[in-house]
């Protein structure tokens, strides 16, 4: 990977309508899921971001964190990606969302080690779909740009602006790396608890 200092950022602005309660307070071994993600990219990166909505800056878990606040309001995870570019152009960003259980340090440096310098972005490559994982990727420094362009035209998600652009695929090292808990059955099946 190139000299770029590189920055993560947990995606944790998601309004969680599918799950009944916010995503990045689920609990995993006695502490919210949100610090979770940050601690797993604190130990492979420079500096760790939480992404939030305006609404959210002040709540009691994601103010503990050095926040990135969205400069774009309903474009869904977009907003913080390229939030965070635009905050931060000198920085590669590793972003992963909050709600990821079974993401593990293994898959993270994978991924670091396997960025590529000559791509605005790199994914991995679904298991279930094949399709890029624009939630668990690297969008380097200067992308903004080229986000910026597909946001203009109105194209808002993540995953699309991946598989028109120049992107970088690499194979999940753990297949079930990025399952992801969107509504209370995935919850059931995966290792989180519903904070109460």
């Amino acid at each position: 990977m190139a000299a770029n200092d590189v920055y993560g950022l947990v995606l944790a602005g998601g309004k969680s309508r599918r799950m009944g309660h916010d995503k990045a307070l689920l609990v995993r071994d006695g502490q919210s899921q949100l610090l979770h993600m940050v601690s797993l990219l604190d130990a492979v990166v420079e500096r760790v971001f939480v992404s939030a909505r305006s609404d959210q800056k002040d709540d009691a878990e994601r103010s503990r964190f050095e926040l990135v606040v969205d400069r774009y309001e309903d474009m869904g995870p977009i907003a913080g990606i390229l939030s965070a570019l635009q905050e931060y152009p000198q920085a590669d960003w590793l972003v992963v969302a909050c709600d990821l259980p079974n993401i593990d340090d293994s898959t993270l440096r994978f991924l670091l080690d396997n960025t590529s310098d000559n791509q605005p972005f790199t994914a991995f490559r679904s298991s279930h779909d094949g399709l890029p994982e624009p939630l668990c990727a690297v969008y380097r420094a200067g992308s903004d740009k080229l986000l910026q362009e597909f946001v203009d035209d109105g194209l808002v998600c993540p995953r699309k602006v991946l598989i028109r652009s120049d992107t970088c695929l690499l194979e999940q090292p753990n297949p079930r790396s990025l399952d992801n808990v969107n509504t209370p059955d995935d919850l059931k099946q995966s290792i989180l608890e519903a904070a109460t």
